[in-house]
Parts: C-alpha cells; sequence; structure tokens
C-alpha cells in the first residue's frame, strides 16, 4: 500500500521534472550586503510574537543578525535625530519612514517548479525569506547543495529548508516497521530536516513516525485519499506528527467511529474532476461544531501540538474558476509553460476544470465556509494554523499565492496579528527554525520585509502587483508592493525582483511565439 501511494505521488503530484539537479543556470545576484552595519530607519515594527506594533523604530542589523531595535520617536512627530543609532564609517542606512517592518515570511510548502529562478524571485520579491521544500524528489544531496548555495548567497533563493519524501531513495519498498525505521535514521544522519508521508501501511507509517519523533525530526502527512481510512489525522498525531497537510486527514478523523467518507457510487479516484468534486463534499459529512466527539478530536490534536498547513489559497479555483484564472498578475508574471501545465486535462494531476460545474463551485464554498470554521475553532482551542501556498498548481502563483494565503486565513477568523504570527513565528518554530528566524529581535538572523503602508489593515498592499487606490487628483492609481526583502542582512529591491520576473516572462512568451505583452491565451492554440 505504502509503495502504491508512493507512486501514485510520484505519477501525479508533480507534473514538472524534479528540478534539484548538479547544473542550473546562473543567476545574477541583486542582493547586497550583509553589512558591518545596516540600519532600517523610521519603520513601524510588527515583530511577528503577536505583540501590537510600534513606531518609528530604528533597527540595526550586523552583518546577518539583527544587533538593535531602538525607538526613536512617536507616531506623527519629528523623529529625535539624538536617539537614532549612529551609522559609522563603512554602514549603510535605507530611510523608510512611513514603512512598516514586518519578519521574513516563511512558506511551509514551496515547490520551485519548473524554472526555479523564477520561482524564488517571485517569493523573495513578496517577502519570503524562507521555504520549505517538502520532497526534495530530484534526491537530497543535491537538495542540500541548493540549500548551500542559497545560504552563501550564490543564488537568488530563500533560504531553504530540505525534507525528503518517505520512502525516496530507499534501496526497496519499505514494507516492514524495522526498514522504515532504518530509512529515518539514514535521512535525518544524511542531513535531512524533516520528513513528508503520504500515508501507507499503519504499522509501517507509524514505525516510521515513531522513529522521526525520537530523533527530533519534524514530520508531515498529505493524508492519502488511498490510505486515511486506515490512518487518519488524529492516527498519526497519536505517533508525533508535527504538521498536517491540506485537509486531509482532519474531516475523516471527525466521522463517526469506523466510518469513511461517502464517496458518488460512480467515483474512481484516479479521475482529476470527480476526485476534486467529492473532495469538495466532504465537510458536509462531518458532525457540527459543538459535538461531542468533534471537541475531544481537536482537544488530543492540540494537545499533541500538531500544526494545521491548510493551503487554503491552493484551492481557490475551485470555488471560483473564472476568478483564479484570470487574477490580475497572470499576464505580467505567469510563465508561458507553467500556464500551459494549469490548463483543464484529465491526464494532469489539479488540472481537472474541464468539467467543472457551478454546482461543484457551489459545494466548494461551502466546503470553505465549514473547512474555514473548523480552522477558527481549532485557533480558538490553542491550536497552531500555519501557512504555506503549495504554489504552481490550479493556477496559485508563487509569491502572490502566498499573500492570497494570508488573506485566506484572515477569512477563516484569524485577526491580523495572528496571521502575521501564522507566517513567520509560528511557521519558523513549525520547521524547527523558530531559534534563528521569524521575528524581529536582537540577536535573531536579519530576515525582514519592508512594505510601505500598513499590511494589518490591508494585506493587498503585500501583492507585487500592489492594490488600487484612488489618489489625491481623484485617479487611480496603484500602491504598495514590497519594497526591500532582507534575507540574512542582504538586501533585495522587491521591485527589481519584480521586473526581473516580469522580464523573464516577456521573454519566454516571445520564444513561444506570442507577443511579449500580449495577454495569455485562454484557449491552447489561440492567441
Amino acid at each position: 500500500m505504502l509503495a502504491s501511494a508512493l507512486l501514485t505521488f510520484a505519477m501525479v503530484s508533480i507534473p514538472a521534472p524534479p528540478l534539484w539537479g548538479e547544473e542550473r543556470p546562473a543567476s545574477p545576484v541583486h542582493g547586497e550586503g550583509p553589512y558591518e552595519r545596516l540600519i532600517l530607519r523610521g519603520v513601524t515594527v510588527v515583530d511577528g510574537t503577536g505583540s501590537p506594533p510600534r513606531g518609528p523604530m530604528d533597527v540595526v542589523i550586523e552583518g546577518d543578525r539583527i544587533a538593535q531595535i531602538t525607538r526613536v520617536g512617536v507616531p506623527g512627530r519629528p523623529i529625535d535625530p539624538a536617539r537614532r543609532p549612529e551609522l559609522g564609517e563603512g554602514g549603510r542606512e535605507l530611510d523608510l519612514e512611513g514603512s512598516w517592518l514586518l519578519p521574513g515570511f516563511v512558506d511551509l510548502y514551496a515547490h520551485p517548479g519548473e524554472d526555479e529562478e523564477y520561482a524564488w524571485k517571485l517569493w523573495l520579491a513578496h517577502g519570503v525569506t524562507t521555504t520549505r521544500e517538502p520532497v526534495c524528489l530530484g534526491g537530497l544531496e543535491a537538495c542540500l547543495a541548493t540549500v548551500r548555495a542559497s545560504r552563501e548567497g550564490e543564488i537568488v533563493a530563500p533560504a531553504i529548508v530540505p525534507w525528503l519524501h518517505f520512502g525516496l531513495e530507499a534501496d526497496g519498498p519499505l514494507t516492514t516497521p524495522e526498514a522504515a525505521r532504518a530509512w529515518v535514521r539514514a535521512t535525518a544522519e544524511r542531513g535531512a530536516r524533516g520528513v513528508k508521508f503520504r500515508g501507507g501501511a499503519p504499522d509501517v507509517l507509524f514505525a516510521a513516525l515513531d522513529e522521526a519523533e525520537e530523533l527530533g525530526l519534524v514530520t508531515s502527512n498529505h493524508h492519502s485519499p488511498l490510505t486515511v481510512a486506515r490512518a487518519d489525522a488524529l492516527d498519526t498525531a497519536r505517533h508525533g506528527l508535527d504538521l498536517v497537510e491540506h485537509w486531509y486527514g482532519l474531516p475523516e478523523a471527525l466521522l463517526p467511529p469506523g466510518a469513511v467518507q461517502d464517496f458518488p457510487t460512480d467515483y474512481v479516484y484516479d479521475d482529476e474532476a470527480a476526485r476534486f468534486a467529492a473532495a469538495g463534499r466532504l465537510w458536509r459529512q462531518v458532525p457540527p461544531r459543538g459535538d461531542e466527539g468533534r471537541a475531544g478530536v481537536v482537544r488530543e490534536l492540540v494537545d499533541a501540538g500538531v500544526a494545521l498547513l491548510p493551503t487554503l489559497s491552493l484551492y481557490e479555483a475551485n470555488r471560483n474558476f473564472m476568478a483564479a484564472r484570470r487574477a490580475e498578475w497572470h499576464d505580467e508574471y505567469t510563465l508561458p509553460a507553467l500556464w500551459d501545465s494549469f490548463r483543464p486535462d484529465p491526464t494532469r494531476h489539479a488540472s481537472h476544470f474541464y468539467a467543472w460545474t457551478s454546482e461543484d463551485e457551489v459545494a466548494w464554498k461551502e466546503n470553505y465556509a465549514l473547512w474555514m470554521d473548523f480552522l477558527d475553532e481549532y485557533r480558538q482551542a490553542g491550536g497552531r494554523v500555519v501557512a504555506g501556498s503549495d504554489s504552481g498548481f490550479m493556477y496559485n502563483l508563487h509569491g502572490f499565492g502566498f499573500i492570497r494565503e494570508l488573506e485566506m486565513l484572515r477569512e477563516a477568523g484569524l485577526p491580523p496579528l495572528e496571521v502575521i504570527r501564522a507566517a513567520t513565528l509560528w511557521g519558523a518554530e513549525a520547521l524547527g527554525v523558530g531559534a534563528e528566524t521569524g521575528s524581529i529581535e536582537p540577536g535573531k538572523r536579519a530576515d525582514l520585509v519592508v512594505v510601505p503602508g500598513n499590511p494589518l489593515a490591508d494585506l493587498k498592499l503585500l501583492y507585487g502587483t500592489g492594490t488600487l487606490r484612488l489618489g489625491e487628483s481623484g485617479g487611480l492609481e496603484r500602491v504598495g508592493g514590497v519594497t526591500w526583502t532582507v534575507k540574512a542582512g542582504r538586501t533585495y529591491a522587491g521591485e527589481a525582483l519584480r521586473e526581473e520576473v516580469r522580464q523573464m516572462v516577456r521573454d519566454a512568451k516571445q520564444e513561444a511565439g506570442l507577443a511579449p505583452d500580449a495577454p495569455l491565451p485562454l484557449l491552447p492554440g489561440a492567441e
């Protein structure tokens, strides 16, 4: 069963070839620094811990670390020069009065896709400074080489936390608990920071989870519909699971004991449209909030320390296909090859919109409401919800999809400060790197995001396209977009990164026979 699940994943979940390889195209490095001393002056600080904003502040960075955070005045009044830290010789300062400063974002579900350079620049341009690569399909050694290249500034990319898919690079099928434990031990020794599962035979799965917990490896599970009837989210939590990916495994844990999802009688898992249509009708089968059994499951998951990684933005096309397909950033920021992979096609995973109806969308709207209600129930019970985008599928674009994830967490009931904490400190802690990054505190790595406005009041300011506002003249203008991303003390200009991506898209369109500024074709072969 485990081998079957792994094979299914390899066949359908990542349509593009793996890109962790020894040969990578050269990428110009736009980051400057780190500096002996860098001062971000006059910012309003949201530190990521859940504390309210403070400012104006001067934030001093020395090398790759935050060294000092100093209040230099009060809002609405001139800054007091006597309070400002001295720059010293050879330092650099950025006058950011009126800007807001956040910790660098942590995307816990980050497949780079077919063009790594493109994806990484989009993430950095949206303030994502740390990513979890959840599977390392091209092999752990190549993955670790990319981690090192990012750390050393040889490539333009967020910090990468490498995980390995359970069973990958094994000598043979992992069909016994002993073999599963041995694989986990070897994976830890080789340098992986975590293991991703997709279910499997319970004795093998539980043995691997137990071993990972003993070794301190972080674990996640995409509870595949093929195996979830044998081990749901509650079963795996009892063996130390740390992260539940998407939402699979949660509704099944809330069903009455022994019950399984009530699939339509003509359902076949390998029919993508049927698969996603049925998934959108699962939460309605769950006992409602207030049910005693449901409350007990929530308490046990919270007590076990399980964090939920919902990837809400990944599925949004299911509730509004036209809006997702025509999001305003696609024409300028989506590569033609990626756009082609989004097109409805029954042979591709998550390209199931060839038979998608208004009834399916209504079902998914209801599904979202029930799913989000569970997320709110979970956070109110003390559970952690974190942020990840799983970009590269279903019109969900790198960087943009992460910001959309934050908006959807807000829709699910998380107050703005909790949304930022989910995307920063709690994400870092879920990966086991919270002592290094995730909050703005002296001694932590200088992973930071500068935004020209208050993102707590409007998360749309974080989009690379910004958002529309009436200007003083009465006409519409675009405002927002990350101004600076600071990763380990290196400064990256957000607009420079975005312009590089736009140029990549223009060049790729020209190579594909399209006009560089033409809209992406809605049908194959159309211009």
